[in-house]
């Protein structure tokens, strides 16, 4: 399987040699009318070769780009190995996309031709297209109302997957001879915590890499078949979910599940029952709050079981041990972990974390539940898997593992990590400037702190431009407090400042479900806006900030705080598609609040 990958001359190719081998056997999964359906390798292969053949007829050519636009479904996966047998480039946008995100993408892809998927993702995009005049064809998955705009052409896609496919199949084979490991196969638009996406260029190659050293992982530590089953829940326009909830599933022959969404996704893992998940650090978080309130409404029993679990999870972690160990563990695995089990379908065997910082404290949690948690590192510069943890190594749970094969990473003086290997992208989209600055010497350079530890796992302490240094020019990781923050059960989301100031201070976004609880306890009404303004609630607050500062250090204390005026979201901008917070766009609203907490 492995040597399939590595000799494999681009992603399509490798797609379609798993398709031959799958044949009629189920390959990907969707909920339609509230029941599950599948769509073979055969179809699928099929249907793309087909596709990438309407493409060429509407007189797109080598390289030209076409803009993805669409929800997690089987259309965005056909959608995307289409483009790359047509010989075209993807650029896959996130479905909260704004018309002015839209007009930015268009204008810097210079995208020929727009895949959309519904009517209601069309209202931003189209809009877009006839302000920037690039796109000449938009090809509407579902129906959708098209608009007069000069030589702009509508297409359906019912019939652009019609066709001749024998002929469709020849046609992508002679032109996949010429598409080779360096040639790009898409642009991916950085979300990015501060400024505008820029379009990284990802080869065909740095995907296979990265899925090669995931396979490893994945075939040596779990021993992985060709009857893996991956839930897919990511935005797939996130490099996290295209390579590794869409190609690694492909490279290894196994099937995808697409989620219905986060409301359904506790339901959806029950009814799929899936065997990998990839994840963001923030979902995992949310599962924990919601797993420990469950037990805590169990009684006495339940809490002591989890108790006993935590222990001996966190002595583990630390490669300790109790001599009562043995006997609370095999209650834990006989009382417990099953039901735990259980809500995530039964059978998963990994759960695969990345696209932000995991809190050492969320992964022994899911360890000590008898799930196992793989914390990855990456970026979208880099494929974009860098490392992952793997029980084989030894897991954990401060580290991110040790880098994939074929990577290789060193630590500059500065203490940034450095990246080298075909998983590099090969630079920014018609950034000449930046692309140098990221790129020095074949190494890339991401920005992030860390060290490599004696086992060879890199430990990550934070972004190199995202460390406060006070006003004493001490160095403070705001990722670590923030985390810890958030598993008070008071909090839900924290930002905290500090830079060039003297002490730290930390913007707030209250745990509704807490709040709820408390207004009930207290006879008050409930309003998660009006309760902040009770002093009662906010002493509430403040004394979860001070459980966390008792293990933080003098200069690390969060000394005051203040409330936000609702969620960080992706919608109000001030949280990016893989949840990370955006924070020079929380600086821009609340900035005057947090610089008024050093004058009180």
């Amino acid at each position: 399987m492995l040597s399939d990958i590595d000799a494999a001359p681009n992603l399509v190719a490798l797609f379609l040699k798993r398709a031959d081998e799958g044949c009629d056997s189920p390959f990907l999964g969707y909920n339609q009318g509230g029941s599950w359906h599948t769509i073979s390798w055969a179809e699928a292969a099929r249907q793309v070769c087909v596709l990438a053949e309407s493409l060429r007829d509407l007189g797109l050519d080598d390289g030209d780009r076409v803009l993805l636009v669409c929800e997690n479904r089987p259309e965005w996966c056909i959608a995307d190995l289409a483009i790359m047998a047509a010989g075209l480039i993807s650029v896959p946008t996130y479905i909260t996309n704004t018309e002015r995100d839209h007009v930015h993408i268009l204008d810097n892809s210079g995208a020929r031709a727009a895949i959309v998927s519904t009517e209601k993702l069309s209202l931003p995009l189209l809009p877009a297209i006839i302000r920037t005049g690039t796109c000449e064809h938009v090809i509407p998955i579902d129906g959708i109302r098209q608009y007069q705009s000069g030589n702009l052409q509508f297409h359906k896609w019912s019939k652009l997957v019609e066709g001749d496919a024998a002929a469709a199949r020849a046609a992508v084979a002679a032109r996949l001879a010429a598409i080779t490991r360096e040639t790009t196969a898409c642009l991916i638009y950085t979300s990015g915590t501060g400024g505008a996406p820029r379009g990284v260029m990802q080869h065909h190659g740095a995907i296979l890499c990265n899925v090669a050293g995931a396979a490893e992982i994945l075939i040596e530590d779990f021993g992985i078949s060709r009857d893996e089953r991956f839930l897919s829940f990511l935005p797939l326009s996130h490099a996290y979910e295209h390579t590794g909830g869409q190609f690694l599933p492909i490279s290894v022959g196994a099937q995808i599940y697409y989620a219905e969404g986060l409301e359904k996704l506790a339901s959806n893992i029950e009814e799929t029952r899936p065997t990998i998940m990839v994840v963001v650090p923030r979902l995992f978080e949310v599962l924990r709050a919601r797993i420990m309130k469950q037990i805590e409404k169990q009684g006495r029993v339940a809490n002591a079981l989890m108790d006993a679990a935590l222990a001996v999870g966190e002595r583990r972690a630390a490669g300790k041990r109790a001599l009562v160990d043995p006997l609370r563990n095999l209650a834990v695995e006989k009382l417990l972990r099953p039901k735990i089990r259980q809500k995530f379908g039964g059978r998963i065997k990994a759960m695969v974390s990345g696209g932000a910082p995991l809190n050492p404290d969320v992964g022994i949690f899911f360890e000590a539940m008898g799930l196992t948690m793989l914390q990855g590192y990456g970026q979208t510069e880099a494929g974009p898997v860098i490392s992952c943890n793997r029980p084989k190594v030894g897991i954990a749970m401060n580290s991110v593992g040790p880098p994939l094969r074929g990577v290789e990473v060193r630590i500059a003086e500065d203490g940034e990590i450095l990246v080298r290997g075909e998983l590099v992208m090969h630079g920014y989209w018609r950034n000449k400037a930046e692309t140098e600055r990221t790129i020095k010497d074949g190494w890339l350079h991401t920005g992030d702190i860390g060290h490599i530890d004696e086992k060879g796992r890199i430990v990550i302490t934070d972004r190199k431009k995202d460390m406060i240094v006070n006003d004493k020019g001490d160095n403070i990781a705001p990722q670590k407090l923030e985390g810890m923050l958030t598993l008070q059960p008071e909090i839900a989301q924290a930002m905290v400042s500090g830079d060039k100031r003297p002490y730290v201070v930390g913007l707030v976004v209250p745990d509704a479900e807490y709040a709820l609880e408390w207004c009930r306890a207290q006879d008050v009404k409930f309003d998660c806006k009006a309760v902040q303004d009770l002093p009662e609630f906010r002493a509430r607050i403040r004394e979860a900030i001070d459980r966390v500062n008792k293990d933080l250090s003098v200069t690390e204390k969060i000394r005051g705080f203040a409330f936000a005026d609702e969620p960080f979201t992706i919608e109000n901008e001030q949280l990016t598609p893989s949840m990370k917070i955006r924070r020079h766009k929380i600086r821009e609203v609340y900035g005057e609040r947090m610089d008024a907490l050093y004058r009180g």
